[in-house]
């Protein structure tokens, strides 16, 4: 038996592929690989920035003005020991209405533990506050994320993955000295869709 290889178009007769043609399907293939990869790069570089040059405190101001874009009122602790409060934000003109929000930042590349969690439920009792998001850099440990699921009425977890997808939301929203320092720029791109 020959080994043929056949190509399809809708609406057209199958065509029998020559050996350069079939390098040439191959190419196109790599190529909508690499546009799919594209797409990763561009997460990864931003990833990187993020992790170079918001540390620290700089987190805490990238989530701060997420929250302001989402609506909020702000409170951002200055530099140094906090007692556990990052950021307080409440809804309303003054700040005064509910949601009251205690917000935590941590920056570090190591996942945060279930105990974290415990000593923001604390705080939010200090605080008086409804509702607690735990911002980490480093992601959660599995039991953290029990502990979030026991609590899923009082607080929310950010990971890397999530904080993106809030400054792709709001970042339009930024105020410009932000923007300076994360350059983001929205790109187009074709979908390709395989039959």
């Amino acid at each position: 038996m020959n080994n043929i290889n056949y190509q399809y178009v809708k609406g057209s007769r199958p065509k029998i592929l020559e050996k350069r043609e079939i390098t040439e399907v191959s190419v196109k293939s790599e190529i909508v690989e690499e546009i799919i990869d594209i797409e990763e790069y561009a997460k990864d570089q931003i990833v990187k920035h993020i992790g170079v040059k918001f540390t620290g405190h700089n987190l805490a101001r990238l989530v701060d003005a997420i929250l302001r874009a989402q609506g909020y009122i702000t409170k951002q602790s200055p530099p140094g020991p906090d007692g556990g409060v990052d950021i307080l934000a409440a809804a309303g003109p003054l700040g005064f209405d509910k949601p009251r929000v205690c917000v935590q930042v941590k920056s570090s590349s190591s996942p945060v533990d279930a105990k974290v969690i415990r000593e923001l439920q604390g705080v939010m009792s200090k605080v008086r506050a409804e509702h607690g998001l735990l911002v980490s850099w480093g992601g959660f440990t599995n039991p953290a994320q029990q502990e979030a699921r026991d609590a899923f009425f009082s607080i929310r977890l950010w990971d890397q993955g999530a904080l993106l997808e809030e400054i792709f939301k709001y970042y339009e929203r930024f105020y410009d000295e932000l923007k300076a320092e994360l350059p983001l720029k929205r790109m187009w791109g074709l979908v390709i869709e395989e039959e």
